[in-house]
């Protein structure tokens, strides 16, 4: 599927320079997450929603994260959801993004961004169909879930990253690749797939 949204390079662009800020965990979070996916339930067609899950480092209790709830939603069809989901997506005021799921190149995925009235990111929904990917996000939450020792050294290098890269996303993001990369060999094997 190649990418027809023609999102203008000057608007990605804008995306990867808003400013990062990291807070402490919020206990409201988990409501929050609530609240959005039972709004998506009520509002997506549910034969294109396959499972609908809070991920992310809000998705994990006591952990400092971005103050953005993540969404996964694993969908049927992403011809779908470009056809007959991003109107509704639009509809429920999100920004749809086509975008790229490894760095800058294919498969590609959609981005939805939901913002507050001062224009601040609230929530990221990412429609997918499976892959490894889908498995590696729920992998990785449920490991920091369960080690907080990981979490704790995940929050402290996303300290020290927001620092080093504070209104730059792309940079930020590819940073933090590696400790995640570790994490999911250790959480992998703690966890083989059943065969």
């Amino acid at each position: 599927m190649s990418d027809t949204t023609n999102i203008p390079a000057e608007r990605i662009a804008e995306l990867t320079r808003e400013p990062i800020a990291i807070v402490p965990y919020d206990e409201r979070w988990p409501a929050l997450y609530t609240e959005e996916e039972g709004r998506l339930v009520r509002s997506l067609p549910l034969d294109v929603v396959k499972r609908i899950t809070h991920i992310g480092s809000t998705a994990v209790p006591g952990l400092s994260a971005k103050p953005i709830i993540d969404i996964q939603v694993e969908v049927t069809s992403l011809d779908r959801v470009r056809r007959e989901v991003v109107p509704i997506m639009k509809d429920l005021a999100y920004e749809f993004i086509w975008r790229p799921t490894m760095g800058e190149r294919a498969p590609y995925y959609a981005w939805f961004i939901l913002r507050n009235e001062a224009g601040q990111r609230t929530v990221h929904v990412h429609m997918v169909e499976h892959d490894q990917a889908t498995t590696d996000r729920l992998l990785f939450r449920d490991h920091l879930r369960a080690h907080p020792e990981v979490a704790q050294a995940y929050e402290a290098l996303k300290h020290s990253l927001v620092t080093a890269h504070p209104a730059d996303r792309a940079a930020y993001t590819h940073a933090k690749t590696p400790f995640i990369a570790e994490v999911l060999q250790r959480a992998r094997a703690e966890h083989p797939p059943l065969s």
